[in-house]
């Protein structure tokens, strides 16, 4: 008998395109879908496992609340080297939870692994499909600068480090849209879950 396994779909998007909406939607359909952000939250957050390995690395970035985010961001942002430290760190941890998920979702016809930086990051290569959630470049700069805390030039800094959208739309088996309305983003979800679980 063949290994059976879960079609595992990778979803992505830049900053402020609706990926979380988009994922939510997936989750709603009854799709298990892995939070990649999420997963770094539980390991950085109060009683997290990396906590110890974090301050040993970085002194006097973590509390009782956990990793001290701004304090831990200051230590790494605009240094490659601290950065790259920090990933060690963290990406086998996350990775072990993939696993897990993988492992406990083993009988679902299909998957998805909501990795924020999948094209960055080089996580394309573990999954079967990109589907990238996309949306006008003004619509993303609006929906950006209207988080708390975000200035223009923030968002500049951050858009540098991320693969540009039309590159990500580019290498994508499925680019949704989320500059319609949130009806039609559903029906393009519905279509797409529908088509990869048809065959089943």
């Amino acid at each position: 008998m063949s290994e059976a396994r879960p079609f595992i779909l990778g979803l992505t998007g830049s900053i402020g395109m609706g990926k979380s909406a988009v994922a939510a939607m997936f989750q709603g359909l009854g799709v298990p879908v892995f939070d990649a952000d999420a997963a770094v939250h539980r390991l950085q957050g109060p009683g997290g496992a990396l906590l110890p390995t974090i301050e040993a690395e970085f002194p006097g970035t973590t509390g009782p609340q956990g990793v001290d985010r701004p304090k831990l961001g200051a230590a790494v942002f605009g240094n490659p080297e601290a950065l790259k430290r920090l990933e060690r760190i963290v990406h086998p941890a996350v990775g072990a939870m993939r696993k897990d998920f993988l492992a406990e979702n083993a009988e679902k016809p299909l998957i998805v692994f909501d990795i924020p930086l999948l094209f960055e990051k080089g996580g394309w290569e573990q999954v079967d499909a990109v589907v990238v959630v996309s949306a006008s470049a003004e619509a993303q700069r609006e929906r950006v600068l209207a988080r708390p805390g975000m200035t223009p030039e923030k968002f500049e800094q951050i858009l540098k480090l991320q693969v540009p959208d039309a590159e990500k739309r580019a290498r994508a088996d499925y680019v949704v849209d989320t500059g319609t309305s949130l009806a039609e983003t559903r029906h393009a979800v519905q279509r797409l879950v529908h088509s990869l679980t048809a065959s089943e």
